[in-house]
């Protein structure tokens, strides 16, 4: 992934550009990698990315639809862990894949290696469908799988939040507070994920203030657009049995 410099995402709300449309498959698109900490309002600067025209790629919804009934990747996980993480409705029960999947070191090896590459594969795929120049790929845990670190992005942006704000946020969902905590203590910290990031986007005000940051973020991906050569990705490693999130 870039290490560029980072930059103050503070610009003007309105932009006269837009990212050109291409034939999906006739170039390869912009990769930008989104992420942030649970909690910290990355779904909201997607949004805002997306009206745009940038294309989401969201990683999370592809590690679902790779399990749905009657995918390769549900089948081989049936096979490998039994019909009991099969839910009444004949979908996957996560819970019972979970309790089973994480049992043992080996367990998650065997569900890395089932449902990586099945992600890897529908993420390139969208990618190589894609009607946008700019893609951007909303992956959560951008920093702790390698995999998904491994493509050639032309920038990186991560979102922020304070802790104490991100806590709120989650308990408004439903969550507990300790349960909340416990996720964020999960995932990468800010330090990590700062690291990696060729933009930072401080979500800690109101929506007027994320919408002139993404702005200004898109101001500099129309930019880096106008010269990008994309390089030739680097093999993807194999899966270390992280989960896929």
């Amino acid at each position: 992934m870039p290490r560029q410099e980072k930059m103050s995402a503070n610009g003007p709300r309105t932009l006269s550009r837009a990212a050109g449309k291409v034939r999906p498959g006739s170039i390869r698109p912009v990769l930008v990698a989104l992420t942030g900490g649970i909690g910290s309002g990355k779904s909201t600067v997607a949004s805002l990315l997306a009206a745009h025209g940038a294309l989401i790629v969201d990683a999370d919804a592809i590690a679902r639809l790779v399990v749905e009934p009657g995918m390769p990747a549900f089948v081989a996980l049936v096979e490998r862990f039994g019909e009991g993480i099969v839910a009444a409705d004949g979908t996957l029960d996560r819970p019972g894949l979970a309790a089973v999947a994480f049992a043992d070191d080996e367990s998650r090896k065997a569900l890395g290696e089932i449902t990586w590459p099945a992600i890897g594969e529908e993420t390139e795929r969208q990618i190589a469908a894609a009607g946008a120049a700019i893609v951007v790929c909303d992956i959560p845990l951008l920093v702790e799988s390698k995999a998904a670190g491994s493509r050639p992005y032309a920038a990186v942006i991560v979102v922020e939040a304070p802790r104490e704000l991100r806590l709120d946020r989650l308990v408004g969902r439903g969550l507990t507070r300790d349960d909340a905590a416990a996720r964020m203590a999960a995932q990468a910290t800010d330090e990590q994920r700062r690291e990696v990031a060729t933009h930072l986007v401080d979500n800690a005000g109101d929506l007027d203030a994320l919408e002139r940051q993404v702005d200004h973020v898109w101001a500099d991906l129309l930019r880096i657009q106008e010269t990008w050569v994309p390089p030739e990705p680097d093999p993807v490693p194999e899966p270390a049995g992280d989960s896929p999130a």
